[in-house]
Parts: structure tokens; C-alpha cells; sequence
């Protein structure tokens, strides 16, 4: 299976990457993906934010876009998932081309902007969603009045059908979505978000996810408003509009950077917040390799997420990381993640 996945992702990265992209999902739907499910052991299995992961290894926002993929992701080898973004009202995003491979850096440039099929449709596959720890990314309409609303709407739509909920104020493909980080802002929107949350049947974990381009004061505000807020864990980071050391011949395209050259900022970025915040966080932003998840893990992140590193790597990636970090785990004389998390974090700091 692996040999044949390497062929097909070989094969995917000759055609135009959204399509590539659409191909990927068609396939994991015919069965074509990993099938075991998530290795665990006790070394492994950890908890986030009140939920017990079998694995630290999570699926980042934005592969998913609709939910459509759920039950075959759910043999992939995460620990946990995450769809989305999704909105109140379905919208095209940004007109394409939208999505650009940086083969030499191993990364990636989207500009998307929330393209998706709206909160009714994702609720309703998310009702007949497998079992497993599963999240959703929040996200607010293009051409919305109210942007800090949408969030709480969404959540409200798709609540009882999630483990967890991440407010995604960090996306620099929406106009004016990152001025939702000010802490005024961002105070009132995740007191909506809090609200509606409340009034679930069964309230959900609520994430947040920031941007790596955050300078030491924001790193303060928003260390000190999600503390206030009541929110349950901390994502970081989402993509980054730096080009800083790019090669080939899209590096100038405007969107969002993710990838390896996003790993050192990124965690930068993860260490400064745990330094600030004794919330869990998550981090994503570069992660490759178990060497890199485990390098998150001792910068302060209690679980890791990827995404464009698949791209490169194929779906099986996720398995390999997590059975290679669990060798790096031990080598290190770490019993549990739990153990390693922020043992690391003052080489950032």
C-alpha cells in the first residue's frame, strides 16, 4: 500500500494542486487510505484540554474543508481531527488559481478564503460522524456585517456534533478577519463564542488559533484575554505572510505560507505563549517529522497537527510520525507526552 500511495502522490504533485487536492479526498471516500486506525500505547495516549487523545498526532484544519472525508480519515492514524473552516452561509472563497506548491521549500501558499458549503450541510455529515475525537474551525463569511457573530452561529449549528470548536480569528485569506486578534475584539467575540458554547446541550472544548505574525505585546493580549475568556486550549500557529528565505517560482504569491519554512517561527511562537499561558496548547505550522512533533512537544505543545507536509509525504505520514515519536519518546526517557511537554522551551525562549 505504502509503495503505491508514494506513486500516487508522486503522480498528484504533476497536476494543478486544488485539483490534486479534490483527487486526495475521492480516494481516501473509495478506500484507497490507511485503514487501522490510530496506534496508541500508554506512552501515546494523552489528554488535551479534558480530552483523551490515543495519540498527540491531530489533523490540521483545511484538508477537510466539508466534512466529507470523515469516516476515512478516521483510519489515517491521527489522534484526533479537525474540518473546516466553516461559515454561516456557503461561499466560493477566492478565485483561483488559490493554492501553490513550493516543491523546493516543502511548503505551500493558499489564499482559499473560507471556501466552503456553509454550516447546514457540514452539520448534517458531522451528525453521522464516526467515533474518535473530532473538531471543527470556525470561521466568518466573507461579506458578513457582523464577523465576530458568525463564529458563535457555527458553532451553534454544528455544537452537538463536536468534541471541540476552534475560533479561527488568524486566516489572512478574509479581509479584516486578523483585526478580530486586537483584545478588545477579541475579548467580545470569544465571550459570544463562550456564550453560545454555554448554551449547548453539551458545551464543547474551545480552541483558539493565532497567527505566527504576532509581535510581543499581541503575544500579552492575547495570552491575557483567552485566560479571562474561559477557553480550553490554544492553536498555534496558522500560516504566515512571511517570505523570508523562499525559493522557486511562486514564492512571491500573496496568501498564506505553511510548510517547513513556517517550523522555527511557529514554534518560536509556541513557546512564547506557553511562557505566558498555562492553557494547552497545540501546534502546528512545519511539522514533517517525528523529530519535529517532538520538538513542539518539548517547546510547550501538548499535541501537534499537520497538514501540508501530506502533501509531500502522503496520508501515511501521520503513522509514521506517531510510531517514530513514540521511539524518540522513550529514547528520551519520557514515560508519557504529558512528561515532555516544555522541557525544551527555553531553547526558544
Amino acid at each position: 500500500m505504502r509503495l503505491l500511495e508514494q506513486i500516487g502522490v508522486a503522480a498528484m504533485r504533476q497536476i494543478d494542486p486544488e485539483l490534486a487536492h479534490g483527487l486526495a479526498i475521492k480516494a481516501l471516500n473509495a478506500g484507497l487510505g490507511p485503514k487501522d486506525g490510530p496506534y496508541s500505547s500508554d506512552r501515546l495516549r494523552t489528554n488535551l484540554a479534558g480530552l483523551d487523545l490515543p495519540n498527540p498526532v491531530g489533523l490540521a484544519a483545511g484538508f477537510d474543508k466539508n466534512a466529507t472525508a470523515l469516516h476515512a480519515l478516521s483510519g489515517c492514524g491521527f489522534g484526533f481531527l479537525e474540518v473546516g473552516a466553516a461559515t454561516p452561509r456557503a461561499q466560493v472563497g477566492n478565485p483561483k488559481p488559490r493554492l501553490f506548491r513550493l516543491k523546493q521549500d516543502q511548503a505551500a501558499i493558499n489564499r482559499f478564503g473560507f471556501n466552503n458549503q456553509g454550516m447546514d450541510v457540514i452539520a448534517a455529515r458531522l451528525s453521522a460522524r464516526p467515533k474518535g475525537v473530532i473538531g471543527l474551525n470556525l470561521g466568518a463569511n466573507k461579506d458578513s456585517d457582523d464577523k465576530a457573530a458568525d463564529f458563535a452561529k457555527v458553532l451553534t449549528a454544528c455544537g452537538a456534533y463536536l468534541d471541540f470548536a476552534t475560533v479561527n480569528v488568524s486566516s489572512p485569506n478574509t479581509e479584516k478577519l486578523r483585526d478580530l486578534q486586537g483584545k478588545a475584539a477579541l475579548a467580545a467575540l470569544l465571550n459570544g463564542v463562550m456564550e453560545a458554547n454555554a448554551a449547548l446541550k453539551k458545551p464543547v472544548k474551545v480552541f483558539l488559533k493565532i497567527a505566527p505574525d504576532l509581535d510581543e505585546a499581541a503575544f500579552d493580549d492575547v495570552a491575557e484575554v483567552a485566560d479571562a475568556s474561559g477557553i480550553d486550549a490554544l492553536i498555534a500557529t496558522n500560516t504566515t505572510l512571511d517570505r523570508i528565505g523562499l525559493n522557486g517560482p511562486h514564492a512571491a504569491q500573496t496568501g498564506g505560507l505553511s510548510g517547513q519554512p513556517l517550523f522555527e517561527k511557529s514554534t518560536k511562537v509556541l513557546a512564547q505563549l506557553s511562557s505566558r499561558t498555562k492553557l494547552p496548547i497545540v501546534g502546528v505550522g512545519g511539522v514533517g517529522s517525528a523529530e519535529q512533533a517532538f520538538e513542539k512537544i518539548r517547546a510547550g505543545a501538548s499535541a501537534v497537527q499537520l497538514y501540508t507536509a501530506l502533501v509531500y509525504g502522503g496520508i501515511s505520514l501521520a503513522d509514521d510520525i506517531v510510531r517514530e515519536l513514540e521511539v524518540l519518546l522513550a529514547k528520551a526517557g519520557f514515560a508519557t507526552v504529558a512528561d515532555a511537554v516544555g522541557t525544551g522551551r527555553s531553547d526558544y525562549l
